[in-house]
C-alpha cells in the first residue's frame, strides 16, 4: 500500500473514531442525566386493580407489556408484602392463587409516608411500569414498578 493513501486511511479512521467517541459519550451523559416529572403531578394513563392488571399479564405477557410498559399506571390492591433496602422501600400486592405480584419502587420523597403502610392495607398507588415477566424459577409473574408514589 502507498504510503500516502495508508496516512490519509489512519487519518480518516481516527477522525471516525473521535466522532464515535463524542456521540457515544453524549448518549451516555444523556442518560444519566435524563430528568423524570414528579410521579405525584403525572396523571395515570391507566387506572386498574392489582388483580386484573397481574391477569391481563399472565393471559398475554407480550400484549400488556406493550399497552403498560414506560407508562404512568395507578393500581389499587391489598399490601402483601413490604420489603425494606437501605434507601428504599417496595411494596408487593400478590395474587395469592398463583404467585404472581406486582412490586413498586417509591420516589425518596414518599419514604416517611411509605414506613407508614402496613401489610394487609388497601391503597392505590401509581409509578412507572417497568414492565412484566414470567419466571421459570417462581412459576409466577411479576410487574415492575419505578418512580412510584401514593395515588
Amino acid at each position: 500500500m502507498n504510503p500516502g493513501i495508508k496516512k490519509n486511511w489512519i487519518k480518516k479512521m481516527l477522525i471516525i473514531a473521535a466522532i464515535l467517541l463524542v456521540a457515544g459519550v453524549g448518549f451516555i451523559w444523556y442518560l444519566f442525566s435524563e430528568k423524570f416529572d414528579d410521579t405525584a403531578k403525572v396523571k395515570a394513563e391507566y387506572s386498574v386493580p392489582a388483580a386484573q392488571l397481574i391477569q391481563e399479564f399472565k393471559t398475554n405477557l407480550a400484549e400488556a407489556n406493550k399497552r403498560y410498559t414506560e407508562k404512568i399506571v395507578a393500581v389499587t390492591g391489598r399490601v402483601t408484602g413490604i420489603e425494606s433496602a437501605d434507601t428504599t422501600i417496595n411494596i408487593k400486592m400478590t395474587d395469592t392463587t398463583s404467585g404472581s405480584y406486582i412490586i413498586f419502587a417509591f420516589q425518596s420523597q414518599d419514604m416517611n409516608t411509605v414506613k407508614q403502610i402496613k401489610e394487609g392495607d388497601s391503597i392505590s398507588l401509581k409509578g412507572s411500569c417497568s414492565g412484566g415477566e414470567y419466571s421459570n424459577i417462581l412459576e409466577a409473574h411479576f410487574i415492575n414498578f419505578k418512580r412510584c408514589t401514593i395515588n
